[in-house]
C-alpha cells in the first residue's frame, strides 16, 4: 500500500483522506490550523456523488444526515410567492460533514500547525516542509488546502484568485426566533429573491448539535451583492482600522457594515429576509473568486478541491466536486499505483471538469451584470423559474460528458 501526505484538513482533505485510508493506503493530514475547524462553514447542498463518497468512507448516510426539502420558491420584495417548482434535496451543513469525516478517521493521521514552507520530489518520491522543522515524505502528495493554497502557490504561483466584483453575506438563523410569516412562507423550503443587481438564496439546515428536529433547525442564507474593489477594503477593515486582505474573521467584522447590511436588508429585501438578518447573531460574508487552473498534476504532487478550482457558489457544488476528485484520486491509484502516471491520469479526466464548473459558475452568476438585470425587469417570474432551476442542482454527469 502506498504513503500518501494530504496538505489541507478541512472538507476535501479529509475525504481523501478517508477515503485512501478505507482503501488501506498510510495516510497523513496536514493542516495548518490549530484546533478544530468547526464553524467555519454554514450550509451544503448534497449531491449524488457527495452521498457516495461517504458510503466509500464507510459512513452511515441516513435520515439524520440533513434537512430534506422539496420545493423552491422565489418572493417578490413584498414578500409575495411569485414563482415555485418542485425539486427535492437534502440539505446539510459544513459542521455535520466536518464531524463525520474527522471522527471517522484515526486522530493519530490527522496533525495540526502544519504551515507548507516548502516542497520536494524526485522519480520515487514527495515531501512537504513545515515552517515548524519538520518534514513528511510519500508516495504522492496530495494538496486540498484551499482558496489561497500554499502548495499551488509553490507550484503555479500565476493562479491567483480573481475578485468576481460582488460579496456574499452569510448566516444562520435559529428556527425558534422566526415569527410566523417566515416559518410559513421561507423556512420550509430552498427560498429565493431576486432584487436588482442581487440575489439571496437560503435554506433550512440543522441546528446546534446538528438538529434536525422541527423548532431546532436553522435557516442559511446567501445574499450575494456587488461590491466594488474600493467596498471590499472597506469591508476588510474592522472598527479599530485594522485591514486582511486576505479575508476578514467573522468576529472582526466591522459593527458598522454589520448596521448598513441589516439597514439594506430592511429596504432592499422581502420581509422574511431582512428578519432573517436582522435576527442572526453572526452575519458574516465572503469575498467570491474564482480560481482557474490549466494544470493540476506535478509530477507526484497533486491539487484537488479548492485549491485546483474555485467556482462561485452558485453551483453549490464545492464540497461535490471535492468528494469527486478524491474518489478520482483513489481509482487512478488503485490503477496505475501511487505515481506520477496516476496524477497524470488524474489531470486528464478532473481538470475539464473543474474548467467546465468555472464557466457554469460564471455563467450563474450573469445576474449580476448590467444585461442580467435589464432582464428582471422584463420577465422577473420567468428569470426566477430559471433561476430556482440552474442553481445548486446536481449536473456532474453532464460536466463528465461534455
Amino acid at each position: 500500500m502506498a504513503k500518501i501526505i494530504i496538505v489541507g484538513g478541512s472538507l476535501g482533505g479529509l475525504f481523501a483522506a478517508n477515503l485512501l485510508h478505507h482503501r488501506g493506503h498510510e495516510v497523513t493530514v496536514l493542516e495548518k490550523v490549530v484546533g478544530s475547524l468547526d464553524g467555519r462553514g454554514a450550509g451544503i447542498v448534497t449531491h449524488p456523488s457527495l452521498m457516495q463518497a461517504l458510503t466509500l468512507c464507510g459512513i452511515k448516510t441516513d435520515n439524520n444526515i440533513g434537512v430534506p426539502v422539496d420545493r423552491r420558491v422565489t418572493l417578490d420584495q413584498l414578500g409575495n410567492d411569485i414563482a415555485e417548482m418542485t425539486l427535492p434535496q437534502i440539505l446539510t451543513s459544513w459542521s455535520k460533514l466536518y464531524h463525520l469525516l474527522k471522527e471517522n478517521l484515526p486522530s493519530h493521521l490527522y496533525l495540526d500547525g502544519k504551515s507548507v514552507k516548502a516542497l520536494d520530489q524526485d522519480d520515487n518520491s514527495s515531501t512537504v516542509h513545515c515552517e515548524d522543522g519538520t518534514s513528511y515524505t510519500g508516495d504522492l502528495v496530495i494538496a486540498s488546502d484551499g482558496l489561497r493554497s500554499s502548495v499551488r502557490n509553490l507550484l503555479a504561483p500565476d493562479v491567483v484568485p480573481e475578485y468576481a466584483g460582488y460579496v456574499a453575506w452569510r448566516g444562520v438563523c435559529d428556527e425558534h426566533l422566526l415569527s410566523k410569516l417566515s416559518l410559513t412562507t421561507l423556512f420550509e423550503t430552498f427560498g429565493f429573491g431576486l432584487p436588482p443587481g442581487e440575489q439571496i438564496l437560503g435554506y433550512p439546515v440543522a441546528g446546534s448539535n446538528n438538529n434536525i428536529q422541527p423548532g431546532f433547525r436553522r435557516y442559511n442564507f446567501v445574499w450575494y451583492r456587488k461590491t466594488s474593489d474600493a467596498e471590499l477594503i472597506d469591508l476588510l477593515t474592522d472598527a479599530d482600522g485594522n485591514y486582511y486582505p486576505q479575508g476578514i474573521s467573522p468576529i472582526k467584522v466591522s459593527w458598522r457594515n454589520l448596521a448598513k447590511i441589516r439597514d439594506a436588508a430592511r429596504k432592499t429585501l422581502a420581509p422574511q429576509w431582512a428578519e432573517l438578518l436582522e435576527k442572526t447573531a453572526l452575519v458574516f460574508f465572503q469575498a467570491i473568486y474564482d480560481v482557474y487552473s490549466e494544470k493540476i498534476a506535478f509530477h507526484r504532487i497533486g491539487l484537488m478541491g479548492d485549491a485546483s478550482f474555485v467556482a462561485r457558489p452558485h453551483v453549490g457544488m464545492g464540497v461535490s466536486k471535492a468528494a469527486e476528485d478524491a474518489m478520482c484520486i483513489c481509482d487512478v491509484i488503485d490503477q496505475y499505483g501511487a505515481n506520477a502516471e496516476a496524477l497524470r491520469a488524474y489531470e486528464k479526466i478532473r481538470l475539464p471538469v473543474g474548467q467546465r464548473v468555472i464557466e457554469r459558475a460564471r455563467y450563474l452568476g450573469e445576474y449580476m451584470t448590467e444585461q442580467g438585470q435589464e432582464e428582471l425587469k422584463k420577465d422577473l417570474p420567468g428569470i426566477a423559474k430559471r433561476v430556482m432551476l440552474e442553481t445548486a442542482v446536481d449536473i456532474s454527469k453532464q460536466l463528465q460528458e461534455a
